[in-house]
Order: structure tokens, then C-alpha cells, then sequence
């Protein structure tokens, strides 16, 4: 049986305000909306709130509902439960200090506040499927009963943006167990109750209040929210009360039944993996067990005319919406690894719908409207991820119904497509690139200048190009359909793959053929994947100076350095401005999902299934820092490779999870060249 991690803190962690600011909560509905913030109570980014509502699933996130203050009157004193910071600078209240306990149940947030002899526990969870937050407020422990006032504050805003009151009226009005709020003509309204208090309509604007992680990344910092409402309720010993925010006018006052429907969707999830890796759930380390949460929470609906159950994959939170590239990658560590096949499948054939001129999109705008189209390797990772789906299932009713939109991108790439994207018929390999884009995964781009252009033939791209040939050669073959043409430019490609190799510093070029510069003998972390990938264009010996090559120079206990110390434009630091973040977005940060390649690499090439899964145990640690439960997007190049970024990344969970998967079951990695 799986042990579950066990994240919890008591005062050491939650008195001290640094540390418990720098731990953030995340729970999710299933549909791109979410709530968050830090186990201090207070709000460090302008994207924490109780109820950020994806009012487009999975996008348009709009923030209703920001916080709610507690004020408890017990035996003659008065406690603040809260936490806020000031742009005066003052930190008032101070409802941290109250704080005994903090701790994960499940995926639900747990705060236990001591007041005098009395305990008082909260807790957040979201209805799935729904805009819904519940918060419960439960008396553990009293000698008499206690009084809680709980103030709304309230908002409506997209969630990358901030709001100034500058004489904001919104609608406030009384409903049945508390309020409806309209912020304006042509807003969705939505409604704050409870059934064991009363309520009373405010409208108050409390001014200034200041995130200092906006600060931090160079933005604008500070807010003002509305004061909405106010609710009050007496609770005797062992009682509580709830309170639900929802854009739903009849959603559920039965906190009791919600609460076990976030219950019984946790054990299912667990219900789930272990059903499919009941070999492997003896041996695998506790933190696996909330990455299995943590796993679900990156998984939204994403409705279509031709697929109405069709699902997406939220690339990371607080701020990306579902994009192609990062979707096709995280799939088979957070669907096929997790035993939900069907949701892979979903995705499929969801993302088959959008492919454009061979292409996948990139990613969908937060506001709706048509997807953009400015990625070569989404495509190319889509091949992967049906590969994977197929090894996984044996589906062969989907994969026919796949076959002839891959055999279209496969055609498309060979003719030519947007952005020069063209094999080069000399050789086989894919080229891509233009003038003031970035089209691969190293994609920062400040103005008109494309920080890592890598325009030409980089070398993951042919790796991943290589890969989508085979694959479609053995499609083919298993649909009775011709193969040939993919074997022979497969063949070709892998013959010409040997230009990529540099032998004055025995490893990679990380992009040959780029103009004006020729080929680029940077040391980069894309390589990786010449051997990571099921089918190696690279000799036995080329693998294994490539691993040692990116052990020695680019690996972290939390992933990969973008870029090697020592290069020219080494930044091992990620901070700053906007501007300077983006330049240093690949030039020396630690990504974590590269980890993930290294680790299948390693196990390639030396075969010791141990060391290799202990290259995973200090990232997977990292569930007690930053996004609690969860894995962060990057780290600093440099020691002690602090997490930055979102504090929790798709890509970064999935590969953990599908790593632990084909090393810990002792897969199979495919052929190799010898």
C-alpha cells in the first residue's frame, strides 16, 4: 500500500511569515478555475483568490473572490484570523501568528488556528465541474461558544490584471442566505452564501493592498477589493459553518456531502494508479502518492461541437492557459501513468481537431478566439503521445481514426509549412525558423528580439522528427497501410542525424545549419532527447558522452540548466523585471521536467534502474516547498536552486510521474543504434 506524503507544518513554519508565504495552496475544479494562496492566510500575487472562475472553460479566469477575513469573539477576546499585507507596509492583521497547524488532506488545504483553549479548523475545496469554492469553519475544541464574523471581499477582474476602485459601484444584493453580486452590465453574476449565519450586504472598498511576489517580478503590486458582505454565526462546540462562493445561483449548501465528493475524487485517483501499478505502489516513495493529486489538477474540460467531452491539459498554474506543446508532453505522465487512458484518448482526439496546415496550436487565447499556431515541436510531441497511448492500450479503433490526420501532418511538414518549417530534401531532417519567432520550447521573446532563435535544425526537433517517422512506419504497418515511404525518410534522417555531432567536445550541436551562424556548439540540455527518445540516431558511445556530458555540466537536483555555466549569456538567477526574467527564461534556469529525459538516458545507457529513479527523489521533496503538493515550473541555474516560476507545472508533475513508470516497471526504451 502507498503511503501518503504527509505535508504539514506547525508554528515553526507557520509563525515565521517568510516561510509560510513562500508555501502556496492550489486547489482546482476540473474546468480551469481555481483558488489559491499562501498557508499565512495572506495573498502574495495579484492571481491568489478564493474563487478564480474559468467563466470560458477552460479559460476566461476572471477573480470573484479574493479573501474572506475571520474575526472570532471566544471568552471575552477578539481574534483576527487573517493575514494581509499593506502597501503602507504595515502586516495587519497578524492572523499568522495564530496559526498551530497547516496541512494537506488529500488535495484540501487545513488551517487549525489555537484561540486561548479553543481550536478552530478551516478548510478549502472546489466543487469538480463547477465555480465553486467551500470554505468550512469547524469548532474542534471550545469551553463555550464562539462567534465567527466572516467579511467577504470580493472582485471581478481577468486574472493577469488588478483593480482600482476610482468609484466602482457594483450591484450588491440580498438573496436567500446571503448575496448576489453583479459587477457590472453584462457581467456574470455570482453569489456568496450560507445557511448557518446571517448576512449582511456591504459595499466598502478597502484600498492599497500589496503582493510582494509582484514586486518581486517588476509589476505593478498593489489593488483595492470590495467589502461585500459580512456574515455571522454562533457555533457551539463541534459545529461549523460554511460558506459557498459559486457563478452557480443553486449551487449546494450541503457542505457535508461536497466534502465527501472531494473525498471519495481523491481516493479514486489513488484507486486509479494503484489498479494500474499495484507492482510498483510497494516500492514507490511517499511523495508519489500527491503527485497522483497533484497530477488531476493540470486536467480540465475543453468542450467541442465534434467532442463534447473533450479534455486539455492546463500547462501550469497560476497563469498559463492549455497549450499544444505542453499538452502533448505532460499527457502520458498524467493520463496513461495515472490508469486513465480514456482522458488521453479524450485529449487526442480533441487536439485532432485543431491541427492546421500539420500543426498543432500552441496554445488558446485566454479570452477565446482562434488558437495561434507558432510551434514545430507540438506536432511532433503529438506523435509521441499517440505512440505512448497505443503502447498503453492497444487502442486500434482510435488510432485508425488518428492514422490519417498524423499521415496529413507527416505530408505537410514535408511540403512545407508555416514558418519555413520544411525537411530539407539533402538530408531528411526537419528545418525550421524565421525571421523575429520562436518555435521551439525555448520560446522567451522580449519585443522583436527572440532570445534563443535557434532558427535552422535543432537538434530535439530531428530527434522528435525521427521518433514521429517510426512511429508512423509502425501506424502503417499494424493498419495494414503502406510504411515504406516513412522507413526510408526515417532511415535517411537518422543517417544524416550524425551531422549534429560535435566531436571537439563529444556531444551535440544544439542547432546545425542556422544562418549566419552555422552550427551552434552551445551547451544546451535538447540533446538529451537523441537519447531519451525511443529510437536513438545516436552509437552507444555518442549516448553515453551525451549523459555524461549534461550530468557533468547541466544537471540539478531539481532538473536541467537551460544552458551550461560557462556559456556566454549564462544567467543562473531568475528574477527581476518582465525583461529580465524572459532573458534568463533559457539562458541557465533549471527546468524540471527535463530531469525527466535524463533519468530515461541514464537508465539507457547504464542500466542501474536504481541510480537512475534516485535522480527523481529531490525534486519530487520539493511538494514541501513552493506549490505545496505539487512540483514548480523552474529553479535558479545556481545552488540551491531556488524554486521560480509557476508553483505548479504540468510538465514538471507528468514527467516525475511517467519517469517513475518506465524505470521503476523496468520498460523496455526501444532500439538504439550499436
Amino acid at each position: 500500500m502507498l503511503e501518503q506524503a504527509e505535508i504539514q507544518f506547525g508554528r515553526e513554519i507557520c509563525g515565521d511569515l517568510a516561510a509560510a508565504e513562500s508555501r502556496e495552496w492550489l486547489v482546482t475544479n476540473g474546468i480551469g478555475g481555481y483558488a489559491s494562496g499562501t498557508i499565512a492566510g495572506s495573498q502574495t500575487r495579484r492571481y491568489h483568490g478564493l474563487l478564480v472562475a474559468a467563466l470560458q472553460p477552460p479559460v476566461g479566469r476572471t477573480q470573484l473572490v479574493s479573501a474572506i477575513d475571520e474575526i472570532v469573539h471566544y471568552a471575552g477576546e477578539d481574534y483576527s484570523l487573517a493575514t494581509h499585507r499593506w502597501a503602507s507596509g504595515a502586516v495587519d492583521p497578524k492572523g499568522f501568528l495564530l496559526l498551530e497547524d497547516f496541512h494537506l488532506e488529500g488535495s484540501t488545504p487545513v488551517w487549525t488556528y489555537a484561540l486561548s483553549d479553543a481550536l478552530l479548523e478551516k478548510r478549502v475545496w472546489m466543487r469538480q465541474g463547477e465555480n465553486t469554492t467551500v470554505i468550512q469553519y469547524t469548532v474542534l475544541r471550545a469551553s463555550s461558544p464562539i462567534e465567527v464574523e466572516l467579511k467577504a471581499f470580493v472582485n471581478y477582474r481577468d486574472f493577469h490584471s488588478m483593480t482600482h476602485a476610482d468609484g466602482w459601484r457594483m450591484n450588491v444584493t440580498p438573496v436567500e442566505h446571503g448575496i448576489e453580486i453583479q459587477a457590472f452590465d453584462g457581467a456574470t453574476p455570482f453569489y456568496l452564501k450560507s445557511s448557518a449565519s446571517t448576512c449582511e450586504p456591504r459595499h466598502e472598498w478597502y484600498l492599497g493592498c500589496y503582493y510582494s511576489e509582484e514586486t518581486e517580478r517588476g509589476l505593478n503590486d498593489r489593488e483595492d477589493r470590495l467589502f461585500a458582505a459580512l456574515f455571522r454565526a454562533k457555533l457551539e462546540p463541534r459545529s461549523n459553518v460554511t460558506v459557498v462562493m459559486s457563478t452557480e445561483a443553486a449551487a449546494s449548501l450541503d457542505a457535508e456531502t461536497a466534502r465527501a465528493e472531494q473525498a471519495n475524487h481523491d481516493v479514486k485517483l489513488f484507486q486509479e494508479w494503484q489498479a494500474k501499478n499495484e507492482a510498483l505502489a510497494a516500492e514507490a516513495p511517499s511523495w508519489l502518492w500527491q503527485l497522483i493529486l497533484a497530477a488531476d489538477q493540470f486536467i480540465v474540460k475543453r468542450s467541442l461541437p465534434e467532442e463534447p467531452d473533450g479534455r486539455s491539459i492546463i500547462a501550469g498554474y497560476h497563469w498559463f492557459g492549455d497549450w499544444g506543446r505542453d499538452t502533448m508532453i505532460a499527457l502520458p505522465g498524467l493520463t496513461l501513468t495515472t490508469g486513465r487512458a480514456g482522458i488521453a484518448r479524450q485529449i487526442l482526439l480533441a487536439f485532432s481537431r485543431y491541427v492546421d496546415g500539420g500543426m498543432l496550436p500552441n496554445n488558446f487565447p485566454d479570452a477565446g478566439g482562434k488558437p495561434e499556431y507558432n510551434t514545430v515541436d507540438a506536432a511532433l510531441w503529438y506523435f509521441e503521445s499517440v505512440r505512448q497511448y497505443f503502447e498503453a492500450t492497444r487502442d486500434a479503433v482510435t488510432l485508425q481514426k488518428l492514422f490519417p490526420v498524423l499521415a496529413g501532418m507527416i505530408d505537410a511538414h514535408i511540403a512545407g509549412t508555416r514558418y519555413n518549417i520544411h525537411v530539407d530534401p539533402a538530408d531528411g531532417l526537419l528545418n525550421a525558423g524565421a525571421p523575429e519567432v520562436q518555435l521551439t520550447w525555448m520560446d522567451a521573446k522580449i519585443g522583436d528580439w527572440v532570445v534563443t532563435p535557434r532558427t535552422g535544425k535543432p537538434v530535439e526537433i530531428n530527434a522528435l522528427w525521427i521518433n514521429a517517422l517510426e512511429s508512423m512506419a509502425g501506424f502503417a504497418r499494424l493498419l495494414a497501410q503502406p510504411a515504406d515511404a516513412y522507413e526510408k525518410l526515417a532511415a535517411k534522417a537518422k543517417l544524416s542525424f550524425q551531422r549534429f555531432w560535435n566531436a571537439d567536445r563529444s556531444c551535440c550541436f544544439d542547432v546545425i545549419d542556422s544562418p549566419g551562424i552555422g552550427n551552434d556548439p552551445s551547451l544546451r540540455p535538447n540533446q538529451i532527447f537523441g537519447v531519451s527518445l525511443p529510437s536513438s540516431p545516436l552509437t552507444r558511445d555518442q549516448q553515453k558522452a551525451v549523459v555524461d556530458v549534461c550530468g557533468r555540466h547541466l544537471l540539478t537536483s531539481h532538473g536541467m540548466r537551460s544552458l551550461a555555466p560557462g556559456e556566454a549569456g549564462y544567467t543562473g538567477h531568475y528574477g527581476g523585471s518582465p525583461r529580465d526574467r524572459d532573458a534568463a527564461y533559457h539562458q541557465g534556469t533549471v527546468w524540471g521536467w527535463l530531469l525527466g529525459p535524463f533519468a530515461v538516458a541514464h537508465y539507457r545507457v547504464h542500466g542501474d534502474r536504481q541510480e537512475a529513479l534516485r535522480f527523481l527523489d529531490p525534486l519530487g521533496r520539493q511538494i514541501y516547498a513552493s506549490g505545496l503538493g505539487t512540483l514548480s515550473e523552474i529553479f535558479d541555474g545556481d545552488a540551491p536552486f531556488t524554486p521560480r516560476g509557476c508553483i505548479a507545472q504540468a510538465w514538471t508533475v507528468a514527467e516525475v510521474l511517467r519517469v517513475w513508470d518506465v524505470i521503476g516497471g523496468g520498460k523496455k526504451l526501444g532500439t538504439s543504434q550499436q
